[in-house]
């Protein structure tokens, strides 16, 4: 009696989405957006032709791919995991390592998630859900702020975005430099800015 090769049943449409998009994550964060179908179908061990069957196009595979990458729930169980009885320059050094190894991991999505956003990328479903995320993870960050609003300038949502836009200058701006300037550092400027105060001065706060 002949052995004859068991057929290996073929995956769900579901599953076969998951798969392609699982495939796809590591080499956006290797090829950024000129990642290539054929590269992708190699990755996933499929024909190329099977990306099109699940997916409209090498677009619409790569937006929800870099969408699902950068989901922020890591970070936002870090930021809701920090010590709430520490005082606010402590919490706010811890979230900014958090936010650092977020923005250091995903440098080159975050680049080319910029990219789509200003080619006018044309999917308003995919551009609800990355409001979505930057609305958790600036949520988290209110909420490790806010009980001490009231010692602050501005709320804790203006700090939040102050706070976010420090981050990211630091790791993308043409002078930013992550190697250059600590956590600690970096709250510093959030917190008091550039000016050396004499301790007997007595201005603003």
């Amino acid at each position: 009696m002949e052995n004859r090769r068991r057929r290996v049943p073929a995956l769900a449409p579901e599953e076969r989405r998951a798969a392609l998009i699982q495939a796809t994550i590591p080499l956006l964060h290797e090829h950024g957006l000129e990642v290539s179908t054929r590269q992708i179908a190699a990755a996933a061990g499929v024909a190329e032709g099977t990306i099109f069957g699940v997916f409209e196009s090498k677009t619409a595979l790569v937006v929800v791919s870099m969408i699902k990458a950068l989901d922020p729930q890591v970070t936002v169980d870090g930021l809701n995991a920090v010590d709430r009885s520490l005082p606010l320059r402590d919490r706010l050094v811890q979230a900014t390592e958090l936010v650092h190894d977020r923005f250091k991991e995903n440098a080159r999505l975050m680049a080319s998630a910029r990219k789509l956003i200003l080619a006018g990328m044309d999917d308003p479903e995919a551009q609800q859900r990355m409001a979505a995320n930057r609305e958790r993870l600036q949520a988290a960050m209110v909420d490790l702020i806010g009980a001490d609003a009231a010692g602050l300038r501005r709320s804790p949502v203006e700090v939040t975005r102050l706070f976010f836009l420090y981050c990211g200058a630091n790791n993308y701006g043409p002078f930013g430099d992550p190697n250059n300037f600590s956590s600690r550092e970096l709250v510093s400027l959030l917190l008091d800015g550039l000016l050396i105060r004499d301790e007997n001065q007595r201005g603003d706060q």
